[in-house]
């Protein structure tokens, strides 16, 4: 019987470890995905900026495409 309580122990402790391990490595995954977050919303907070310096109102191209999104368009029309 106390070879049986060794076992559990160890896979007890086996399992922990493996939990704990999958926790470290997501735990940098995770650290990475936000790295890349930023990067890509920094690139887009820069092209925002030249199109606004370019003249484009990007706030009303945003409305004007929402309009158009309740639309058919014109393919389903004819058909």
């Amino acid at each position: 019987m106390a070879k049986q309580e060794s076992n559990t122990e160890m896979s007890k402790e086996e399992k922990i470890g493996f939990h704990k391990g999958s926790l470290a490595t997501l735990t940098k995954e995770r650290e990475e995905m936000l790295r890349i977050v930023q990067i890509v919303e920094q690139l887009m907070q820069m092209h925002i900026k030249e199109l606004k310096d370019a003249g484009v109102d990007l706030v009303a191209q945003v409305k004007e495409a929402k309009q158009l999104k309740g639309k058919k368009p014109i393919e389903d029309v004819l058909n």
